[in-house]
């Protein structure tokens, strides 16, 4: 590895295999950019993370003729300038974190982005799984009704821990606190079955 002059690395014995390539280093408040040198007079830029930013952002990578852009999923930061990224047609690759982390000699955000965007254009990164659209919208589904139910069963630990503080005991004689047992009397629920009234001496 050599340094060229202005302190970039060069990789020596690698061919540029994205010639079009950017970086940029997530933040949660700001996004440092870099695009190849000879791209803008300016090749790193800094952005907010507010969306007219995020499109900012976007609009300048297509200026300097971006088509393939890196960067690290820190967070969730990355979620929204990934879809804004890739709803106008740039190719983006998600890097994790903790392969960016082993990368030596970056002290400051504008090393991290520049540093990202020279090892894209190597194609020494590596992109994490990211599934299809529809995939994605039934996996935010499916973990959402994941939460729904653990926070189910947390409440209904609290509510039998209650009971119990009370001495009101219908563990011991209820199989299910949750069921239609404890709930015939709230409102248009059913009746409790019969063996349920026997257990409760009704």
């Amino acid at each position: 590895m050599a340094k060229a002059r202005g302190g970039r690395r060069t990789l020596d014995g690698f061919a540029e295999i994205n010639h079009d390539a950017a970086g940029i280093d997530v933040g949660n408040a700001q996004h440092w950019v870099a695009v190849p040198s000879e791209r803008d007079v300016e090749s790193i830029k800094m952005f907010g993370c507010f969306t007219a930013d995020l499109h900012a952002l976007t609009n300048w990578l297509e200026r300097c003729g971006i088509k393939t852009v890196a960067m690290e999923s820190t967070g969730v930061y990355w979620i929204a300038l990934y879809e804004v990224l890739e709803s106008r047609g740039l190719q983006v690759c998600v890097v994790n974190a903790r392969q960016a982390k082993n990368l030596p000699g970056r002290k400051t955000d504008v090393k991290d982005c520049q540093w990202l965007q020279q090892l894209h254009t190597y194609g020494l990164l590596t992109a994490s799984f990211r599934p299809q659209g529809e995939i994605i919208v039934l996996r935010r589904y499916l973990r959402r009704r994941e939460t729904l139910v653990q926070e189910a069963a947390t409440c209904i630990q609290r509510i039998q821990k209650a009971l119990t503080e009370m001495n009101l005991q219908l563990a011991n004689v209820i199989s299910d606190i949750s069921g239609t047992t404890c709930h015939f009397g709230l409102g248009d629920h059913p009746k409790p079955a019969i063996h349920d009234r026997v257990k409760t001496g009704q």
